[in-house]
C-alpha cells in the first residue's frame, strides 16, 4: 500500500471513516499535543508532509521565476512583496494565500502549473491535526460553537488575532504570527461563500468583557461581532454570568454536520483536542448545544447585551 502524506492520514481521522476497527465507523480521534485554545489554526508546516508539499511548491516557483529571467525583487514587486518575503516562500518557509499563487501564476505564464498546488499548500499551513477540521469547515452545512474563553477563531479581528498570539509563552516569532493570522482570516470566507453554512454562536460574557490587547481592540472585536450578527446564516448569542443554569460547564465545543448529515464534535483542553464522531455521543452534544441555546440571551437581547457593552467602552 502507498505511504499516505500526513495530511491525507488527518483528512481521513476526522472523517472518520477508519473508525474503531469494530466496524461501528465510530471513533475518538486524539488530535494531538500542542493545539492552542484561542482557536490557532496556521503556522509554518511543522509535519513532514506538509512542510514537504511547501518546499516542493516554494521550488517549483522558484523554478519558474528564474525560467521567466526575474529577480526576487522585480517578482515580488508585481506580486506586492519584499524579495525577502518571496526567499520565504521559496525556501519553504512561508505559505502564500491562493491569492498570491494564482498572481505568481498569472505574472510567471505558468498556465495553471502553480494553482495545481493551491489545495495541498493551504491545507499545510494548518497542524496535521487540524487539517480535517478545516475540511469540514469548507464543507459543512452547520456549525454550532460555545466558547468559554476567547472570541470563536471564526469571529475574531486581526488586531484580536494578533493581541492572542502575542500573550503566547513561550513567545512566537514573527513569521510564524503572520501565517498565523494570514491563515486564519482565511477562514472567514466561510460567511460569504455561495451556499454558506448555519453557524451559531453562543460566548460567555465574560468573553466580551475581557480587554485582550487593550480598550480599542476590544471596541473593535466586539464591533465585528454585531457586524458579523447581521448575517443572515449567523446567529449570535450571549451567556450572561448571571445565568444559573448553564449546560456548558464542561467547557467549550463545536458541532459540524456535514452535508450528507453526519455529526462531529471538535473539543479542546489545554494540551490536547479531539473529534468525536460515535452518533449517539454527536446527536448528545448537539442537544446539549439546544439546551445552551435557550438558556442564553435570545439573538435579538444579545445584540443589545453587545451594543451596551460597546457603548460602555
Amino acid at each position: 500500500m502507498a505511504e499516505r502524506t500526513g495530511a491525507e492520514a488527518g483528512a481521513e481521522a476526522v472523517t472518520g471513516e477508519r473508525g474503531n476497527g469494530d466496524g461501528s465507523g465510530a471513533a475518538v480521534v486524539s488530535l494531538g499535543d500542542g493545539w492552542e485554545n484561542d482557536g490557532g489554526a496556521g503556522r509554518r508546516p511543522e509535519d513532514e508532509a506538509g512542510r514537504g508539499v511547501v518546499v516542493a511548491f516554494g521550488q517549483t516557483m522558484k523554478t519558474l521565476r528564474m525560467r521567466e529571467g526575474l529577480e526576487r525583487e522585480e517578482f515580488g514587486r508585481r506580486l506586492g512583496y519584499s524579495a525577502s518575503t518571496i526567499a520565504s516562500f521559496e525556501q519553504g518557509r512561508r505559505i502564500p494565500t491562493p491569492r498570491t499563487i494564482e498572481r505568481a501564476d498569472e505574472v510567471l505564464g505558468a498556465g495553471g502549473l502553480l494553482c495545481l498546488w493551491k489545495e495541498q499548500v493551504e491545507r499545510a499551513q494548518y497542524p496535521v491535526f487540524f487539517q480535517g477540521m478545516a475540511v469540514l469547515e469548507k464543507e459543512c452545512l452547520e456549525l454550532l460553537m460555545y466558547d468559554t474563553h476567547v472570541v470563536n477563531g471564526l469571529l475574531q479581528t486581526e488586531e484580536y488575532m494578533r493581541a492572542l498570539l502575542a500573550m503566547r509563552r513561550p513567545p512566537l516569532d514573527s513569521e510564524t504570527v503572520e501565517q498565523r493570522v494570514t491563515a486564519r482570516l482565511a477562514r472567514q470566507d466561510i460567511f460569504d461563500r455561495k451556499s454558506a453554512p448555519l453557524l451559531s454562536f453562543v460566548v460567555n460574557e465574560a468573553v466580551l468583557r475581557h480587554r485582550y490587547g487593550g480598550t480599542d481592540v476590544l471596541r473593535g472585536q466586539l464591533a465585528f461581532i454585531l457586524l458579523a450578527g447581521q448575517k443572515q446564516n449567523v446567529e449570535i448569542q450571549v451567556m450572561p454570568t448571571e445565568c444559573e443554569e448553564n449546560a456548558g460547564v464542561n467547557g467549550p465545543f463545536t458541532v459540524v454536520t456535514r452535508k450528507d448529515g453526519k455529526k462531529f464534535v471538535y473539543t479542546e483542553t489545554h494540551t490536547t483536542s479531539s473529534l468525536e464522531t460515535d452518533p449517539e455521543q454527536t446527536a448528545v452534544a448537539a442537544a446539549r448545544y439546544g439546551i445552551i441555546r435557550s438558556q442564553a440571551l435570545s439573538p435579538r437581547e444579545s445584540t443589545r447585551f453587545i451594543e451596551g457593552l460597546l457603548g460602555a467602552l
